[in-house]
């Protein structure tokens, strides 16, 4: 019975630690679907666009480089970039879900949009909140 129980543990140790590993070049959405990963300044793509509607957003463990962030309503770019930690962000009311460091465009209205970490990072992953402002 032992043998079955540590074989359990060490299985559900293997996925959790995979969850947190490797990096890949591709983003998944929530529909399985792999899109590019952009760099920050890529002209490839849907990076392309107005360099002051960009807003790169560091992620480390627990916490966002800023509180708020604010870009002009129409075509933004947001780029993630992990200083600290695996973390991904997914931005509520938007289509923005960012897994790792990438890019990703999306049009949107003026408003105040919620960013939190969509990656399970650790005690302080509840935490790990900023808004979007969309002028």
């Amino acid at each position: 019975m032992k043998k079955f129980w540590m074989l359990g543990m060490l299985l559900v140790l293997s996925l959790a630690l995979a969850a947190c590993g490797g990096a890949d070049d591709n983003n998944t959405d929530n529909n399985g679907t792999e899109t590019p990963v952009e760099e920050p300044g890529d002209t490839n793509g849907d990076a392309t666009g107005d360099a002051s509607n960009e807003v790169t957003i560091e992620a480390s463990n627990f916490d966002f480089d800023q509180e708020e962030y604010v870009v002009s309503a129409g075509e933004v770019t947001v780029n993630l970039v992990n200083t600290e930690g695996v973390h991904g962000i997914q931005i509520l009311g938007t289509d923005i879900d960012i897994s790792r460091d990438g890019s990703q465009t999306a049009t949107l209205e003026p408003g105040e949009y919620d960013i939190i970490c969509s990656i399970m990072c650790g005690t302080g992953h509840a935490d790990m909140t900023a808004k979007l402002i969309v002028q």
